[in-house]
C-alpha cells in the first residue's frame, strides 16, 4: 500500500491569499502536481491539519476542489490548531473526506484530533485516547498508522516545542499496550523529521507552503521548498519512507519574518 502524506496547507478564504508572501493556493497545488508526476499508483492521501489559514468553511470546500481535480483516490483529514474542527465534521462537509479511519489491505489509519480551540500547543481530550485505545483493541491483526497534527516529541526548534502534545505521556501509555503499532506521522512543524518511541517510528512531513528552519531557538523561515512523505507499507509490517520537494519554482517568501 502506497500512502501519501501532505499537511499544513493554510489556504485562506480567497485563492489570492498568501503566508509570509507565498500564495499557499499555488505552492499546494505544486505539490500535487509533483505527487502525480512521482506517484501514478499511490493508494491514499492524507492530511495532517492546518489546511486552513483560520477554518473558514471556504478552504476546506476549496482543498478539496483543488485535490479532487488531480486525484480520486480516498482522502483522510484531520485538524490542526489553526482549523475548525466543529467546521470540519460539519454535515455540509462529511462526504469530502475521512476524519476518524481509513484502511487499506491490513493497514489501518487512526485519525486523532490534538487541536484545542484557541490554543497553539497540542492535547488530545480523554474521548480521544479512549477512541484510539478502542481501535486498537478492536483490530489487534492489523498494522497501524497513528496520525495527528501535533508533534508528540520535541523537534529541537525551542519557539515549536513550547507547542508539543501536554500529554504526550498519556498516548504513548496508550500505544506501549498495543505491539501492532508501527509509527506515528504528523504535521505542525513545517519540517522533515524522525525519531523513535521504543519500536515505533516517528516522523514529521513539511509543509505544502512554507519551511521552518530546524534547531532554532526563535521562529525562522527555512529555503527548503515545500514537499510531501509517502510511505511504502507492506504486507509483514514493514515499511520505507521518504520526502519529496518541488524544484524548478522561485517562491516570494519573507524570509525575514519573525513570525506570523
Amino acid at each position: 500500500m502506497r500512502l501519501i502524506q501532505i499537511t499544513d496547507c493554510h489556504l485562506g478564504p480567497l485563492q489570492s491569499e498568501s503566508l509570509l508572501g507565498l500564495n499557499t493556493d499555488q505552492s499546494l497545488e505544486d505539490v500535487l502536481q509533483l505527487i502525480r508526476e512521482n506517484e501514478p499508483d499511490f493508494d491514499l492521501l492524507l492530511c495532517t491539519g492546518d489546511i486552513a489559514s483560520a477554518g473558514h468553511l471556504e478552504c476546506y470546500k476549496r482543498f478539496s476542489d483543488i485535490v479532487r481535480r488531480y486525484f480520486s483516490q480516498p482522502v483522510g483529514w484531520l485538524p490542526g490548531n489553526h482549523d475548525s474542527s466543529d467546521i470540519m465534521a460539519s454535515s455540509s462537509l462529511q462526504s469530502l473526506a475521512e476524519a476518524r479511519l481509513m484502511q487499506q489491505g491490513n493497514w489501518l489509519i487512526v485519525l486523532l484530533d490534538s487541536s484545542v480551540p484557541g490554543q497553539v500547543y497540542g492535547q488530545l481530550a480523554a474521548s480521544e485516547l479512549d477512541f484510539l485505545d478502542n481501535m486498537l483493541s478492536r483490530h489487534p491483526d492489523k498494522h497501524v498508522i497513528v496520525s495527528l497534527h501535533h508533534q508528540l516529541v520535541p523537534v529541537g526548534s525551542a519557539w515549536i516545542d513550547q507547542y508539543i502534545v501536554r500529554n504526550a505521556d498519556a498516548f504513548f501509555a496508550v500505544l506501549d499496550a498495543h505491539p501492532h503499532v508501527k509509527l506515528v506521522t504528523w504535521g505542525h512543524v513545517h519540517q522533515e523529521f524522525t525519531s523513535r518511541h521504543k519500536q515505533i517510528a516517528l516522523y514529521a512531513t513539511p509543509s505544502t507552503c512554507v519551511q521552518f528552519k530546524p534547531h532554532c531557538e526563535n521562529f525562522a523561515v527555512d529555503t527548503l521548498m515545500p514537499g510531501y512523505r509517502w510511505f511504502e507499507l507492506n504486507e509483514d509490517g514493514s515499511f520505507a519512507t521518504g520526502v519529496e520537494r518541488v524544484t524548478g519554482k522561485q517562491y516570494v517568501i519573507d524570509y525575514k519574518s519573525a513570525g506570523y
